[in-house]
Parts: C-alpha cells; sequence; structure tokens
C-alpha cells in the first residue's frame, strides 16, 4: 500500500466515523421527538379520562413541528457528508 492510499484511506475512514456520529445524532434527535410525542399524547389521553379538557393547538405541539421543521433541514446536510 503506498502513501497516497494509505492517506485516501484515512480521509474515508473519517468521513466515514463523521457520518456515523452524525447519524447517532439524527436518531438521538428522532428518538426524542417521537418520545415527546407519544409521552405528550398518552398525556393527553389521561387528562381526557380523568374529565380534563384537551386544549387544541398547544404550545408543545407547535414546539415538535419546529423540531421536525429542524431534523428536515439537517436530512440534506447528512446525505452531503455521505457523498463527499
Amino acid at each position: 500500500m503506498t502513501m497516497y492510499e494509505t492517506s485516501d484511506l484515512h480521509k474515508r475512514v473519517a468521513r466515514y466515523e463523521a457520518a456515523v456520529d452524525e447519524l447517532r445524532a439524527a436518531h438521538q434527535d428522532i428518538r426524542t421527538v417521537l418520545l415527546d410525542q407519544v409521552l405528550y399524547e398518552r398525556w393527553q389521553q389521561i387528562g381526557a379520562e380523568l374529565g380534563f379538557a384537551v386544549a387544541a393547538g398547544t404550545a408543545q405541539a407547535g414546539a415538535q413541528q419546529q423540531d421536525l421543521g429542524a431534523m428536515n433541514q439537517q436530512i440534506p446536510q447528512m446525505s452531503e457528508s455521505w457523498a463527499g
């Protein structure tokens, strides 16, 4: 293996490691949003069963939409890092 091939291999490994780190971070972000959504919906369901009114268009739902929007913006960035 020549020095050039070794250097190229190191660059590829570094890109792969960076992509894996990005994937892990994105997975954690998605997991957090999904858990928050499921827990929030369950909390609303329990509240409704106990007779509490469920407010339409709560602040929590708006914050979750912003989180999803931010994640949608990250997806092209992740694709670029894999292609690079």
